[in-house]
């Protein structure tokens, strides 16, 4: 049985046991019906039936049998209300809405991609649905943030550390020919909704439409990511929604955030750009201007065309090339070489501590959350696949879940933590993949006493994956719910046109789902070990945030429990 349905079944019991009256109620009833004689015998208390002191009688009827009078629409003055003619069905189509056509006449939707003259890409996929998701992707993000730079066309230096974040926040607010306000007003009218998001390699901004109002939508894209008016004052404003932010940021984001800056620590001095913070931190806030956007979209979007992907699902490539080449084409790339913008980082590891202040929410449980990872492959490695796979066999999850068909209890962690260890609130496996390397971990939280626990429970698991090989069942029920995951995802069309934005401007190409899937189905177990034991001969990364973190090992305990002063493995 489920947990819900023993759940179910226990409550039960328990009123039953608690209401004799229910008890002679069964002994007496016949079949599905209450008899006469339960009727004059049992007698029912307020809290039973409150509104009734006889027994239900319980009835069948067709819906054929109800005869249900019709009753004429009015309004609150009793007249009839009238449908005004705009709104009535006719018989000839309105303009706007396409003719329906054969399916024989469709294509089979494909990805197409275009490379107009001055380097911008186009790329698209035609679903036939009534709404569209249209967007742009750049190629830049927070690790192209600097603490110093010098603006070219002003000579001014200007600090552009925590950018990114508010670049997201200032999204679709004033341009040069509307006012914030003004813009969500059209865009409601347009029936839009917009959506920005910055991470440390990429921008994306897009606008999720009804189909006929695509070219208004998307012409007020173009001139939110081309010409914005970035006022002093709306600048202050984000800055105030920053700092609010980050006083409410969840323990786990910060967990992550730490591991990505011991992960990537600073060489000769300087802060590596993957080890750079992609939140705006409070230090860097007070320095943040409208001089700071201005200098960053000079250096990495006005004169870089070639950085920009524009994507789009549910609309005719053609259309979305015609929009790009009207709102993009007239944009000229500079001289500079865009290549030396991005240097590569190189994985350290070390450890991140962090020692939170209590929640003034008396109430509230206060945990312990420790993560531990290990360099792996980026974007561009053949062991990208494998990795996912081995994390979606590693599964996990938080100890409280609904339960029901595919939530991953059977996934390794779910089985050997969760289920195991009453103090493991949660147990996770994690990626995190860049251009040049990635992350690959397991995360736990915890009472802060069994801190050592679940650090010890983790490296336990990283010991197992590289000495035994993954059971068949295990693989594949890894590969299948990969797949799976894949294609149920990409059946949304907000995120069909992140992945084609995303592999165009990572690969300058889309593999489609069938090769994704061949690529899955070909991972074996040797494939799954290998990687583990490829990853843990590099020093690990821990990361601890919470009220009280003193049990928890640091980064050389942890790496003497990985067994690397001894002997007895000699692969290490």
């Amino acid at each position: 049985l489920s947990l819900s349905t023993m759940m179910n079944a226990a409550a039960v019991a328990r009123s039953v046991a608690r209401c004799p009256s229910l008890c002679r109620l069964n002994r007496h009833s016949k079949g599905r019906h209450f008899s006469v004689q339960a009727q004059q015998q049992v007698s029912y208390s307020e809290n039973e039936f409150p509104d009734r002191r006889e027994a239900p009688i319980i009835s069948r009827t067709k819906a054929a049998d109800v005869a249900v009078a019709s009753r004429p629409q009015t309004n609150s003055s009793g007249q009839h209300r009238i449908i005004p003619s705009t709104r009535s069905i006719g018989t000839e189509r309105p303009a706007h809405i396409p003719p329906n056509v054969p399916i024989e006449s469709l294509e089979i939707p494909e990805t197409k991609i275009t490379t107009l003259s001055n380097g911008v890409r186009v790329g698209s996929m035609e679903t036939y649905s009534q709404v569209s998701t249209v967007g742009v992707l750049l190629d830049f993000g927070s690790r192209h943030e600097l603490e110093q730079y010098t603006v070219p066309s002003t000579n001014k230096t200007v600090s552009t550390a925590g950018v990114n974040h508010l670049m997201e926040l200032l999204a679709f607010n004033s341009t040069k020919n509307y006012d914030g306000p003004e813009i969500r007003n059209i865009l409601e009218s347009l029936g839009g909704a917009t959506f920005a998001q910055s991470s440390r390699e990429q921008m994306m901004y897009c606008v999720d439409v009804l189909r006929p109002n695509v070219n208004s939508a998307f012409n007020l894209l173009g001139e939110t990511i081309q010409s914005p008016i970035v006022h002093e004052m709306e600048v202050e404003e984000m800055k105030q929604v920053i700092m609010f932010q980050t006083m409410d940021m969840m323990p786990q984001v910060l967990m992550g955030e730490g591991l990505q800056l011991a992960a990537y620590g600073p060489m000769d001095g300087k802060l590596q750009q993957l080890g750079r913070p992609h939140f705006c931190t409070a230090e860097a806030l007070p320095n943040l201007t409208a001089d700071s956007v201005h200098a960053f979209r000079e250096q990495h979007l006005l004169n870089s065309p070639e950085r920009i992907v524009v994507s789009g699902s549910g609309i005719s490539h053609d259309a979305l090339v015609e929009l790009a080449e009207a709102n993009f084409g007239h944009m000229t790339a500079s001289k500079s070489d865009s290549s030396k913008i991005t240097i590569p980082s190189i994985y350290t590891g070390g450890e991140y501590r962090l020692q939170t202040q209590p929640s003034p929410h008396s109430a509230k449980e206060e945990f312990t959350h420790i993560a531990v990872a290990f360099e792996v492959g980026g974007w561009h490695s053949l062991d990208l696949v494998p990795t996912c796979v081995l994390q979606t066999l590693l599964g996990g999850g938080s100890s409280f879940s609904a339960g029901g068909p595919g939530k991953g209890m059977y996934s390794r962690l779910y089985r050997e933590i969760l289920n195991r260890h009453r103090w493991a609130e949660s147990a996770e496996a994690f990626t995190s993949f860049h251009a040049e390397s990635g992350l690959w971990g397991i995360s736990g939280s915890c009472p802060p006493m069994f801190g050592r626990e679940m650090a010890t429970t983790i490296v336990q698991q990283f010991d197992k994956l590289a000495e035994e090989f993954v059971t068949d069942e295990e693989l594949d029920r890894a590969r299948n719910m990969l797949k799976c995951n894949v294609l149920t995802q990409l059946e949304s069309r907000l995120v069909l046109f992140e992945d084609i934005g995303r592999q165009i401007l990572t690969y300058g190409k889309r593999e489609d789902a069938a090769t994704m899937c061949a690529k899955i189905d070909a991972v074996t177990k040797e494939d799954i070990r290998d990687i583990v034991r490829k990853a843990i001969r590099k020093p690990p990364t821990v990361s601890s945030v919470g009220v009280d973190i003193s049990a928890v090992p640091d980064v050389g305990q942890i790496t003497q429990m990985l067994g690397r002063n001894s002997n007895k493995r000699s692969w290490i």
